[in-house]
């Protein structure tokens, strides 16, 4: 007898996967929301495919109440209909077990469930989302399933592999607005209720079903094959949506063209949520954002929020193909998802606004990436994922952001043509199923007779990331490769490093795959320099591969003239600072090394580059508070005289006809000087706000410069004088454009004094802000009150575990733990946590504590830097 059939409810229990021997084909599922009371009632009939003898359906649920004799199974062309003897929900497993009398026949078969749950305030599964409508609060019904909370809506396969298809019907109070994944075939008006049909989807995964019911204003455009495409708001917003409609209907175009097949479903929609955990979700034709990344206010909307808008509308559409259409077949390959839509969104960002020059500013998110990836507690771009828990933790700056970057790389190595011709076979392969990522690497190798596998794995398979040394000797390079770890400790691994090279000129490159720890490259050929004062060498050229490069001492001065007279291009001199950065921060590198190579920026011209010196020598600047306080006013001396020419040249208001770029600068230098405590910036700053306090229209405070005035304001505030704190909290009350409150928000806890910031971190717990909007708070805290945050996480600790769950709980401790700097905080940290880790923050605890001793190590080392006093005084004389 099969072993299927002597098993009993316990051995399904523990287990990583569902069962394979039932398989669900189709459901047809019907909720009825109760907006009042927040519960909701549904049944699914479910057409299950049992491929094995069984007595057992073992399925995912969560939070739902399924009483036995709500369930039965008919065996198709059969009269008879089977009731179960048994039906067990294993709790911490999230299953429900149902077991029969008989051995199911095999085929199809039709299961029923009824069930009851609650709409939660947790931001998934069913969840509500509150909204004012005519000056009175209401509920909104709403869904989040990814990664695996469609369980908590209704029983079902909740794994990406099972892909089925959906016929959805919702009973609603007859004025709301019911949204699903495809359009509505009809709406029968009962009174107060109406029932909506829903027309079939698509054979698709559970964590791309969508439901949504609520008051909601919109606006339509078309594509040219005639897709329609809404964008949802609150009622009154809908011109807020136009930004974002214009967005949408561009990138279904392109990626028509790009992935070689139609967008599949006859209409795309977009919602803005007010309540939502993260950025978006991809559900197929329905997809839900946060108010901040869809809504676009021509008015009130920084040039940063346009941007962001636009990113993120084509990383939602990037998954319509990428994601939905085709499937990662677990959770394991989640990064092909992510990291794929990242890298291809901003692919689409520059084709429709080449002026944002969006390849430079995707540096920023390699360098997040890099970051967490020089981590001993990082993980590999592909994680074996054992437990439902896990995954949370895995949407991080490892899927996405190392994801795209190597994605992004493969690209440049394989050749645009070559790669977008085999992605649109891979996406033709594998439409309407699932893949893993040795798939993705054979269709890529196929086309392009390159050994992609051979590549990628020591990329995806290990975590990490090599840091390439170079010395020139004799005319001939030597290269060797380290894993490059933060801690400045040696790692063992090793990769197949796509190297670019070229010397004195970007006319000629050489392209090689460098696989071994070691290797010499013969210069000659490659150098195009008339004078000896202009040679230099780049590695990495345009930063296309993702690992650091560290020079010799020769090699690395040549490149800071490089940057200083401007001949590298706007990349590579992010990328000579980027590294030079890391090293130092790893303890390879003295700071007065880097002070040097910041002070060559003096004359930079693009926005990304000299933002990204802006926030390195902030962070600089932070550390050194610890690590030597006695230098902090030569430090701050050298800052602000950097930045003090540019400032001037941007000014506080637009010049006429000045590009996105501009706009973007000047946000970030009017902050940083305000954060240093310039008072010629503060003082405009705060008398510009006072204007803007009577009268929101003002010119003189434009959106893009508003945060900068916050932050400014807020250096003026201490306990006996908290009119600017009460100021902003005004403006935050009266505001109903999410993305200026959160521009509030992220300037509460900038105030000097930790009896403010402490006022700050208890507002962000009030009922005023939205769970989803308290990261901004903690982001916001100053180097001065890291550990007045820390104080407060702790104290706070069991409400925000109960409060907050997924990356939001996460967010928690990354923002207050890894700042700390010394070890005796990370002894605490760690004592703190022992008895409070479970296995959705195991990772981020592990991470947050490691980076706080790296942080320690470098505060010790730089703290026996003698000449750093005279290198200030002498970096900011010149200056």
């Amino acid at each position: 007898m099969a072993a299927e059939l002597e098993q009993s409810a316990e051995h399904f229990r523990g287990q990583a996967r569902l069962p394979g021997f039932a398989a669900p084909r189709r459901y047809d599922l019907h909720l009825t929301p109760d907006l009042a009371a927040c519960t909701f009632a549904g049944s699914v009939s479910v057409s299950v495919d049992v491929a094995a003898p069984t007595r057992f359906l073992v399925l995912n649920a969560a939070d739902l109440e399924v009483s036995p004799g709500d369930v039965h199974f008919a065996p198709k062309g059969s009269a008879q209909v089977l009731l179960p003897v048994e039906v067990t929900s294993a709790l911490e497993d999230e299953i429900l077990i149902i077991r029969f009398n008989e051995v199911l026949p095999l085929g199809e078969g039709t299961l029923v469930i009824a069930f009851q749950g609650t709409l939660n305030d947790k931001m998934k599964g069913f969840y509500r989302s509150v909204y004012e409508l005519n000056g009175e609060k209401k509920n909104m019904a709403v869904t989040q399933f990814e990664p695996a909370d469609a369980r908590r809506c209704f029983p079902c396969w909740d794994e990406p592999s099972f892909k089925a298809v959906f016929k959805i019907t919702l009973e609603v109070p007859s004025e709301t607005v019911a949204l699903s994944n495809m359009p509505v075939v009809e709406e029968k008006v009962n009174g107060p209720t109406k029932i909506v049909y829903f027309q079939e989807s698509p054979i698709m995964s559970t964590y791309l079903v969508a439901v949504i019911v609520g008051m909601f204003d919109y606006v339509e455009a078309f594509t040219v094959d005639g897709t329609s495409v809404r964008v949802y708001t609150q009622v009154g917003k809908s011109a807020q949506g136009k930004f974002a409609l214009e967005v949408a209907v561009k990138t279904l175009i392109l990626f028509k063209e790009y992935f070689a097949v139609p967008y599949p479903l006859p209409k795309m929609d977009m919602i803005a949520i007010p309540d939502f955990a993260s950025g978006a979700m991809e559900n197929y034709g329905l997809v839900t954002y946060r108010e901040t990344a869809l809504l676009f206010d021509e008015r009130h909307s920084a040039a940063a929020n346009k941007q962001r808008v636009a990113v993120v509308v084509a990383h939602e559409l990037a998954h319509q193909w990428f994601g939905n259409l085709v499937t990662m077949e677990w959770w394991t390959h989640l990064w092909l998802n992510e990291g794929f839509a990242t890298w291809v969104s901003y692919l689409a960002a520059d084709r429709f606004f080449p002026e944002w020059n969006v390849w430079i500013q995707f540096l920023e998110e390699s360098t997040t990436g890099f970051r967490l990836d020089a981590l001993a507690g990082s993980h590999p771009i592909e994680v074996d994922v054992n437990h439902v828990d896990e995954i949370d933790e895995i949407f991080d700056a490892i899927s996405y952001r190392k994801g795209a970057a190597v994605i992004r790389m493969l690209q440049s190595y394989l050749g645009a043509e070559i790669f977008q011709k085999s992605l649109a076979a891979y996406i033709k392969r594998f439409a309407y199923s699932n893949a893993k990522t040795e798939d993705l690497w054979a269709a890529l190798e196929e086309g392009s007779g390159e050994p992609v596998k051979t590549l990628m794995h020591s990329w995806t398979k290990q975590q990490g990331y090599p840091v390439v040394s170079v010395k020139l000797k004799d005319g001939k390079l030597e290269l060797e490769q380290t894993q490059f770890l933060s801690s400045g400790s040696e790692g063992v691994g090793q990769w197949v490093v796509p190297i670019t090279l070229c010397c004195c000129s970007y006319s000629v490159q050489q392209k090689f795959l460098f696989r071994g720890k070691q290797e010499d490259f013969n210069l000659s050929g490659l150098v195009k320099c008339q004078k000896k004062d202009d040679f230099w060498i780049k590695l990495n050229v345009d930063q296309t591969g993702f690992y650091r490069v560290s020079y010799d001492e020769e090699l690395a001065s040549r490149l800071r003239h490089a940057v200083e007279t401007n001949t590298l291009s706007a990349a590579d001199r992010y990328g000579v600072l980027d590294d030079t950065y890391a090293l130092c921060m790893a303890g390879k590198q003295k700071l007065v090394t880097l002070l040097h190579l910041i002070a060559a920026y003096k004359n930079e011209t693009e926005y990304t580059v000299l933002a990204h010196a802006i926030n390195t020598s902030l962070g600089i600047f932070e550390m050194m508070a610890v690590a030597a306080p006695e230098e902090l006013v030569n430090m701050k001396k050298f800052l602000i005289d950097f930045l003090e020419p540019f400032a001037q040249r941007v000014g506080w208001d637009a010049k006429s006809g000045e590009g996105h770029l501009n706009a973007l600068l000047r946000g970030t230098l009017l902050t940083a000087l305000a954060e240093l405590g310039h008072q010629a910036t503060i003082a405009e700053a705060v008398r510009r706000f006072n204007v803007f306090l009577e009268d929101r229209e003002t010119p003189l405070l434009p959106p893009d410069v508003r945060k900068a005035a916050y932050v400014a304001l807020m250096q003026t505030v201490n306990k006996s004088n908290r009119s600017g704190y009460e100021s902003l909290l005004k403006i935050y009350r009266e505001t109903d454009l999410s993305q200026e409150k959160v521009r509030v928000l992220g300037s509460l806890a900038s105030s000097p004094d930790p009896d403010v910031v402490r006022e700050a971190l208890n507002f962000l717990l009030s009922s005023e802000v939205r769970n989803q909007d308290c990261i901004f708070v903690l982001r916001g805290v100053t180097a001065a009150a890291h550990e007045v945050a820390w104080t407060w996480l702790k104290e706070n600790w069991d409400y925000i575990a109960e409060t907050f769950t997924g990356h939001l709980l996460t967010y928690f401790i990354t923002v207050t733990v890894s700042p700390l700097a010394t070890d005796e905080k990370g002894d605490e940290a760690e004592e703190f946590f022992k008895s409070r880790t479970k296995a959705s923050i195991a990772r981020t605890v592990k991470q947050s504590i490691e980076r706080v001793r790296i942080k320690a190590k470098w505060v010790k080392s730089t703290k026996g830097e003698s000449d750093l006093g005279n290198v200030l005084k002498e970096l900011a004389h010149k200056h």
